[in-house]
């Protein structure tokens, strides 16, 4: 469950944040995990809430928007969307698939309180 790595390492950039711009609660936690980042998104969202209580992310509201696989096709030259790693080409059936989107696990946006 690599999942409570990555929330651990959100926690970190999260209290590192705090620490250099001045705020002491998070309000909201905004979210991308693209749908080839080969992370189980109610996993993730599972180990933040677990890791919250006594932190900066306790109380705060966390979406994760999940960007959907994109491929660019070696076979047939197109831009396709993909669920997974190792799909065949839509268009042309090909496996010769350079995923191009859908692959990023990164922090988009917090909003913060300095009460």
């Amino acid at each position: 469950m690599h999942e409570a790595s990555l929330a651990g390492g959100v926690l970190q950039l999260v209290e590192d944040t705090a620490v250099r711009e001045g705020f002491s609660r998070l309000l909201s936690l905004r979210l991308e995990a693209g749908q080839l980042a080969g992370v189980d998104v109610r996993a993730l969202r599972f180990a933040l809430e677990s890791l919250a209580p006594g932190t900066v992310l306790e109380g705060a509201e966390i979406q994760i928007e999940e960007p959907p696989g994109q491929a660019w096709c070696m076979g047939c030259g197109q831009t396709v969307a993909i669920a997974q790693r190792g799909d065949a080409c839509p268009a042309c059936g090909g496996y010769q698939l350079q995923p191009t989107g859908g692959m990023e696990l990164r922090v988009i946006d917090m909003q913060v309180s300095d009460d």
